[in-house]
């Protein structure tokens, strides 16, 4: 009859990395899917005003925004100076080119959504109004008569 030996101790076998790419490819598309990417990048000071009755917004996919402050940071304000100053995506422009802005970001909708279009206004707090009233006026020649004030939310004080 023959023999059999053990060739080696017991011991514990090695882990299976068999599966680890298809872990790590699961985590990345569910990270690629979830994750919001920043549409502008904001070259302003925004410190936006408190208020106690604040009412969110339904659909963002018809809200254009309209960014008012002071150029932040060294950089800008060397360019720039330190007047606030109007960001419409990703560059600075004057009162003159809202109408553009608008008709442009009109284009980009659905016809059946096109009236229902809101423009927000990002403004800073320490921001003059004269400048938001010279940017109403170019949003009324622009037949954009929806308009919304972004703020941020405080607890009532009693």
């Amino acid at each position: 009859m023959a023999k059999f030996e053990r060739k080696g101790k017991g011991g514990i076998p090695q882990i299976s990395t068999a599966s680890l790419p298809d872990i790590v490819f699961m985590l990345l598309f569910f990270f690629m899917v979830s994750t919001v990417m920043r549409e502008t990048t904001l070259k302003i000071e925004q410190h936006l005003p408190g208020a106690t009755e604040v009412k969110k917004l339904e659909r963002k996919s018809l809200v254009s925004y309209i960014n008012i402050g002071k150029p932040k940071g060294a950089t800008f304000q060397a360019m720039y100076g330190t007047e606030p100053r109007i960001q419409l995506n990703d560059a600075f422009a004057k009162v003159a080119d809202i109408r553009d802005y608008v008709f442009a970001e009109r284009e980009k909708m659905d016809e059946k959504e096109r009236p229902l279009m809101t423009v927000s206004l990002k403004v800073d707090d320490k921001t003059k109004m004269g400048i938001v009233v010279d940017v109403k006026q170019e949003l009324r020649k622009a037949s954009a008569l929806k308009i919304n004030y972004s703020t941020r939310k405080v607890e009532a004080i009693e």
